[in-house]
């Protein structure tokens, strides 16, 4: 696979996680797909199947959610995407709160699907910002 391959796969997943398109997420990962959290708070899934069922639960607590990627590295079938996530999140106290959180996707693409994802943030840090006294 080529490097623009690769790009163009990991360009169409993350506007499809930015159009909050369930079913256009789920089409562009593989059939055995791998999403892998390394933070305590994310929970990592395998499989298409059970990735699209957990998207709407996740798109649903995730209000307005947008990747902006600062920068995209390639090499062959491989990526890293350096990220900043906004949305909106219920605070500890009910209240809405706006949220970023920086971040670094890993990805493996495989007949241009995204075959496993690795995702790289800070949870404490989601926690600060969604805790009612951020002082």
């Amino acid at each position: 696979m080529t490097g623009e391959a690769t790009a163009a796969a990991v360009r169409g997943y993350l506007a499809a996680l930015n159009r909050h398109d369930a079913d256009a997420i789920a089409a562009c990962v593989s059939e055995d797909f791998f999403n892998e959290h390394t933070s305590r708070l994310g929970t990592s899934v395998r499989g298409r199947a059970a990735y699209r069922e957990r998207l709407n639960g996740f798109l649903a607590g995730f209000v307005d959610l947008h990747y902006e990627i600062e920068d995209l590295i390639v090499d062959a079938d491989r990526a890293a995407a350096a990220y900043r996530m906004t949305f909106v999140a219920t605070g500890d106290d009910g209240q809405p709160r706006p949220i970023e959180i920086r971040g670094v996707f890993r990805f493996e693409v495989r007949d241009g699907l995204i075959a496993h994802r690795v995702d790289y943030w800070d949870g404490v840090e989601y926690r600060r910002q969604v805790e009612a006294d951020r002082a």
